[in-house]
Parts: C-alpha cells; sequence; structure tokens
C-alpha cells in the first residue's frame, strides 16, 4: 500500500503539473493505483472561505445536476465529516463507513446520492497548508468492496500539504498578468437565481466574465450556456447563510484562463413580507484587497510580512517602514530578507516588479514626510 515510489511519483506529477486542472489529474490517475476507487472529485477552494472553485476535476461521478448535488449536499448539508471540520482536524483526511461505525446512512449525502449510484464508502480529504484549504478531494469505492481502511486514509492525509502547498504555489500571478489588468474590462456581471435556485436573469457583463473561467462541471440553466457549479454554490451558500442553515461568507475567487482573477459574491434578498427573494450573484475583476490576502497566502507571508511588502511596493524607505509600524529598521530589514527568500526576489525593484502592481493592493491613506499615514 505505502509504496514509497508510487507515492514519490504523485509529488513529481504535482510539481510539474503547470496547473490546478494537471494537477488534479496526475494526482488521481496515479494515486488510483495506490487506493483503489472507480469515481473521484477534485475542487480548488478558495483559501479564505473554504468554498470550491475552479478548477474542478471529476471522474465516473456524473456531470451537470447530480454533480451538483453532490458539492451542495457536501459543503452545506453533510453533517459526518464535513469538509469544514475535516479542514480543522488533526487529520485532514477521513472515511465515510469508519467515521460513522459502518453505518454510512448517518450521512445525508449517501442517503440523497452515494448509494443511489452504488457507492460503498468515500474517502475525502481537505488539500491544506499553512491553516488554509486549497481543495478538496472525494474518492469512492463501490458497494461489495472493503471499505477504506486506516493505511488508505493516512496515505491521504500525508498528501494533503504538499499538494496545498503545490496549489498554493499555482496561485501566484505568472509574470506579466497585471499588465493591462483592468483595461477594456466590462463592469460587475449579475446572476438572479429565483428562491429555489433557479437562475432567471444574467447580464451581458456576466457572461463576458464567466466565458473567460476554465471549463468544468456546470449545471443547466434556462439562460442559455451552462453555469459552473462553483457559481451555482456560491448562490446555495448565500441561500443557507441566509436561512440560518450555514455560516460564513459566499464569495470565492476564481482564475481565469489568462492567470487574472475574479471574485464572485452571492446574497440573497427578501420579498414582501420577508419572504425569501431572488440571490443576486456578483461576478467581477478581483480588486486589490481581494487579491492582496490571495497572493501574501500563495507566497507564504505572514501578517507583518504582508504589510511590510505593500509599503515596498509604495516606495518607502526602511526607516519609513519602521516608524509607520513601530518597530525598528533592524526588524524591518529581517523581514525584507525573510520576504525576498520567500519570493524569489533579489531587490526591492524586482520585488515590486514581480509581484505587486499598484491595483493588487488595497490603498492606504497617504503618507506624510516620515511615512506615516495621515
Amino acid at each position: 500500500m505505502d509504496d514509497r515510489r508510487a507515492v514519490r511519483a504523485i509529488l513529481d506529477g504535482a510539481e510539474r503539473a503547470p496547473d490546478a486542472s494537471a494537477l488534479f489529474g496526475g494526482a488521481s490517475a496515479r494515486l488510483r493505483r495506490l487506493v483503489g476507487f472507480h469515481a473521484a472529485a477534485w475542487s480548488a477552494t478558495d483559501p479564505g472561505t473554504g468554498l470550491v472553485t475552479a478548477p474542478m476535476h471529476v471522474e465516473n461521478l456524473g456531470r451537470g445536476e447530480g454533480c451538483f448535488a453532490y458539492w451542495e449536499t457536501a459543503l452545506l448539508e453533510e453533517s459526518v465529516v464535513p469538509f469544514r471540520e475535516l479542514a480543522r482536524a488533526a487529520v485532514p483526511a477521513a472515511g465515510l463507513r469508519a467515521a460513522t461505525g459502518d453505518l454510512p446512512a448517518r450521512s445525508v449525502q449517501f442517503r440523497k446520492l452515494l448509494a443511489r449510484q452504488g457507492v460503498g464508502d468515500e474517502l475525502r480529504a481537505v488539500l491544506r497548508i499553512g491553516g488554509r484549504p486549497w481543495g478538496v478531494v472525494s474518492l469512492f469505492r463501490e458497494a461489495g468492496r472493503p471499505p477504506f481502511g486506516p493505511a488508505e486514509v493516512a496515505l491521504l492525509a500525508r498528501l494533503s500539504a504538499p499538494l496545498a502547498g503545490r496549489l498554493r504555489a499555482l496561485a501566484v500571478p505568472p509574470p506579466g498578468t497585471a499588465e493591462g489588468a483592468g483595461r477594456d474590462e466590462p463592469g460587475p456581471g449579475l446572476v438572479l437565481f429565483d428562491p429555489s435556485g433557479v437562475p432567471i436573469s444574467i447580464n451581458d457583463e456576466a457572461r463576458h466574465h464567466l466565458a473567460r473561467v476554465p471549463a468544468g462541471p456546470s449545471v443547466p440553466s434556462p439562460l442559455g450556456p451552462p453555469l459552473p457549479i462553483w457559481l451555482a454554490g456560491t448562490a446555495a451558500q448565500a441561500r443557507a447563510v441566509a436561512s440560518g442553515r450555514d455560516r460564513g461568507a459566499a464569495r470565492v475567487r476564481v482564475r481565469t484562463r489568462d492567470g487574472r482573477w475574479l471574485v464572485c459574491h452571492a446574497t440573497r434578498t427578501e420579498g414582501p413580507g420577508g419572504a425569501p427573494g431572488p440571490t443576486a450573484v456578483v461576478v467581477q475583476p478581483a480588486a486589490g484587497s481581494d487579491l492582496a490576502p490571495l497572493i501574501a497566502d500563495a507566497y507564504g507571508l505572514s501578517v507583518r510580512e504582508l504589510e511590510i511588502t505593500e509599503l515596498i511596493a509604495r516606495g518607502l524607505s526602511t526607516g519609513d517602514i519602521a516608524a509607520d509600524l513601530v518597530i525598528s529598521p533592524h526588524t524591518v530589514r529581517d523581514h525584507v530578507k525573510t520576504i525576498f527568500g520567500k519570493t524569489g526576489a533579489s531587490s526591492r525593484g524586482e520585488l515590486v516588479a514581480r509581484l505587486f502592481a499598484d491595483r493588487h493592493w488595497p490603498r492606504r491613506a497617504a503618507a506624510g514626510p516620515a511615512g506615516r499615514a495621515r
């Protein structure tokens, strides 16, 4: 089972993967040789909210509404080893039959979907690093076969951090993607869903933005082309939050095919007498306040390192940064050295040119002569 050479092949393949889609496909194919499964579902997640985003990789699970139903129940209804708990658990992987004492029907998802599809057991994991979830995976085994065992759970848990680390590295914007960002971009896109979750309206701006995201599992729409599962899932999260069934933000960041970022956020409105109204989903180019934390996470920067990098991008000197943050210049220099090590930059100019075009950052108040905000 624990074939070190095969595990090494999974990690080496992940390091060579040019994007998250290739990482998921390659890791799934190699993992199948170690852990027997007949179906799988992989998805990137927003490290801030844990909600699924693009890309997704699905094998033998069905597509369209069935695939969306899986993610909806997995993220919003499941009470047995839900992904949100695995993201915080000591071990970020678990088997369904083992977690339920061989009573999988305790799982909402199993009762609603998996049993009907001939699934006997599910092994799921959160791909996490630095306390952040960068992806989720579920492996499925047919009914009648042995359940996933402790060694298989341990193997998937062992892969969690290195695969998450590669997903985090792939979130780093490629050189040059900031150039021209925002030029000729349409305004916010809007998609409306009725209270039951059926899309009822979409504007041209939303169509433009959605045409730029990677292809993946989608749900049928009476408005025209199918809508990405992550968009329908964000709307479902907003409805769950409004009804008190869940907590947290209904918000995800999505990378486009050209390496830029969109942000998608949803809210459920109220109708007459407080009745549930339509759910509005806005899709638009990510602002600096959306990107700065993600870029910092991608490079493994701490909160303090993020602050210092922002000030470097604004052109402040070591002394000005020290005054602004009320720390010593020596401490600033130590942080800058660490930032260079994490980002691979060798100078402040290279750091700014490589990472932090002004549009990546939320605007700070104007700085005075000593560099302190006024």
